[in-house]
């Protein structure tokens, strides 16, 4: 039986968890019993050990430039060394060599830097590390960057977001080489979500709710997430912080730049955009337990949000 080969692309200032979040979840795949099982290779110039930007060292399998077997998928790690690795032209003239050869071409993080450079994402729409995406995008005009999810699949060319987004990508391809279940249990072995759907902001409203200072705030933040399905009005929110609703708005305005009532709608949005992809459910019990009034409002919901309805969101999601 051939192993399913695939090429991880490593160099000085790599990020350690780019690689560990792929390398890990094809390893858990093979142990509960991916077939062909997987098989990394790690590439980097002259098959030398290189310095993830970490400090922790990482010795390569082979040469890049003399890798010359058949193969299934082409990864390029990001980290803070992404833009030294795009000047060098032998690591991209290899990168764009074997990436005509590969079934899939895809980047981690700020590894989609070196595919561009490669001119592989020219006219594809992709994603990168929010923090790199103006950067990218002003670096690469050609290139179609949308800096909000956490991967995009353009053909046969994927590119994730920011560091852990990878291992979504990787459960991804797993899903679709060996089938939900296998997918479903690397999942678990990683105590990861399946299956975040590609299209979440990186900046996910439930990470970005530890980001406010005042802890009044943060305290009626962790509330809403917590009780989606309840009054979640203004007057209510502004009676269980014991604060006037006025003074309620200003507080969210101030640290969340937004209204209570802007920050409820979204994050029952979201909520509720992760129980359309991950759960069989009807549309109104999502509605239902997302503390929609109706499938109406959720469908309105989607439209101001995703730009489509629950129901073509979770179409496209499953295809």
């Amino acid at each position: 039986m051939n192993d399913r080969v695939v090429l991880v692309v490593a160099y000085d200032g790599v990020e350690l968890l780019d690689i560990a979040c792929v390398t890990s979840c094809l390893d858990i795949a093979n142990r509960i019993g991916a077939s062909p099982p997987y098989r990394v290779v790690l590439l980097t110039l002259g098959g030398r050990a290189i310095t993830c930007d970490s400090g922790l060292r990482l010795q390569a399998d082979e040469a890049l430039e003399r890798f010359k077997e058949p193969f299934d998928t082409l990864l390029v790690s990001g980290g803070l060394g992404h833009e030294k690795a795009a000047t060098d032209r032998g690591l991209v003239g290899h990168v764009r060599r074997l990436a005509a050869l590969s079934r899939r071409v895809t980047s981690a993080c700020t590894g989609a830097t070196v595919l561009a450079e490669a001119g592989l994402l020219n006219g594809r729409r992709v994603t990168t590390h929010w923090m790199y995406a103006d950067q990218l995008a002003a670096n690469y005009p050609d290139v179609q960057v949308d800096a909000d999810p956490i991967y995009i699949r353009d053909g046969h060319v994927a590119t994730s977001g920011g560091v852990t987004s990878a291992l979504d990508l990787t459960l991804s391809f797993i899903e679709e080489d060996h089938g939900e279940a296998l997918a479903r249990g690397v999942a678990m072995g990683t105590v990861a979500y399946l299956q975040r759907p590609g299209g979440q902001s990186q900046m996910s409203m439930f990470v970005a709710t530890r980001l406010s200072g005042d802890l009044l705030v943060r305290r009626i933040r962790d509330h809403i997430h917590s009780h989606l399905n309840t009054d979640l009005s203004t007057p209510a929110l502004a009676r269980f912080a014991g604060v006037s609703e006025r003074h309620l708005s200003r507080l969210f305005l101030t640290h969340v730049e937004q209204t209570p009532a802007q920050y409820v709608r979204g994050v029952r949005t979201e909520a509720a955009a992760h129980l359309v992809v991950s759960a069989e459910l009807p549309l109104a019990a999502v509605a239902r337990q997302c503390g929609f009034g109706s499938t109406e409002s959720l469908r309105q919901a989607f439209l101001d949000r995703y730009g489509v309805p629950p129901s073509t969101y979770r179409r496209e999601r499953a295809s």
